[in-house]
């Protein structure tokens, strides 16, 4: 498979576009971060199963309810656990790292998978700016040099950089020339606003856009992507990717109550007070006050739910609004057997299997 078919994806069974699946490793009440990862490794098996085309794994750092602090080490993980499916970053926060860094990490990463790995690349901390300075090992990090630290990946991804270059002579192994033969994983840029939707398009990359949790701002940072996209010799037009919120259940009140605890996840975020995912029990006993139930009925009303016709509907809704050309869900829900059957029911519904 070509680097650009890697990118615009095979679509599977009755699927108008292909389907993926964003994992965040999450850890529900009465489960340890290692049961947790355990439960991602699995879903990975059985999303190559059931013809997803990808799982990506996002960076979040000092979230309790959150595993996936290490993409690069998770990635390695699933992608040894799997054989045909992508697996990549949803995505490295690049200011926390050195761009050689992740050059190598995903050039080993490439080296051992090749044709299977994505690196998919976003500016915010993916954390509190305590925890980010401590990454970093500095506060003067700014998320606006973003284009250049981009563009220094690139140039120890590909051993591309110009003559005169201050880190021309710096090879990225595995990486850079040697990867002549192979290629090396694409890069996505990932985005909530138009900041890397421009520069995606700019850039002729692949962009992808958290619907999940920027609702507001898919269709005028896809548009955004769209008119100021260049072709490269990466993408020859445009390739947008929406994250969807979704769960889908066997009826449309199990899928109600197994969608509360994300709402109530969130809710405790947005309150300073992020924690394990809570069950649909906990969930659906909280004394929200009149303010938290907006709160709550706004969060649901970005996730898509229901029975797995209903699921199936919206997200060909959002699909067709948005001009989307690949979906990638993510279920944020209590427990792994719930996580496992959202993803089995959309499979079905789109008649992946």
């Amino acid at each position: 498979m070509s680097g650009v078919d890697a990118i615009r994806g095979v679509p599977r069974g009755a699927a108008g576009v292909p389907l993926s699946i964003l994992e965040l490793a999450t850890v529900g009440e009465g489960q340890t971060a290692a049961e947790s990862l355990r439960d991602a490794t699995e879903l990975a098996r059985r999303a190559e199963e059931w013809g997803y085309h990808r799982i990506w794994v996002a960076e979040h750092h000092g979230m309790p309810g959150v595993a996936s602090s290490s993409p690069a080490v998770l990635i390695a993980h699933l992608a040894a656990a799997t054989r045909t499916i992508r697996i990549g970053s949803g995505g490295v926060m690049l200011p926390n790292h050195a761009p050689l860094v992740i050059a190598e990490q995903f050039g080993t990463l490439h080296a051992l998978h090749p044709g299977r790995i994505d690196l998919g690349l976003g500016r915010a901390p993916g954390t509190d700016m305590a925890t980010a300075n401590a990454l970093r090992r500095s506060a003067e990090v700014d998320p606006d040099d973003f284009p250049r630290q981009v563009a220094e990946l690139t140039g120890f991804l590909d051993g591309s950089f110009p003559s005169g270059h201050p880190y021309e002579r710096i090879r990225a192994v595995p990486g850079g020339p040697d990867s002549a033969a192979t290629g090396r994983p694409p890069i996505w840029l990932l985005g909530s606003s138009g900041f890397s939707a421009r520069l995606a398009g700019l850039l002729g990359l692949p962009f992808a856009f958290a619907h999940h949790f920027s609702a507001a701002n898919t269709e005028p940072a896809l548009d955004l992507y769209r008119s100021s996209f260049r072709p490269s010799e990466v993408l020859d037009r445009p390739y947008a990717l929406i994250g969807v919120a979704a769960v889908a259940a066997d009826t449309e009140e199990e899928a109600l109550r197994q969608v509360m605890p994300g709402a109530l996840s969130w809710l405790r975020m947005r309150h300073g007070r992020p924690g394990r995912m809570p069950t649909p029990e906990e969930a659906l006993a909280y004394p929200y006050t009149p303010i938290e139930r907006d709160f709550v009925r706004d969060r649901l009303s970005t996730v898509v739910h229901g029975d797995a016709e209903t699921v199936r509907a919206g997200l060909e809704e959002l699909r067709k609004r948005t001009g989307a050309d690949e979906l990638m869900i993510t279920t944020m829900v209590h427990g792994a057997p719930a996580r496992l059957r959202s993803h089995e029911l959309v499979a079905r519904a789109y008649g992946m299997i």
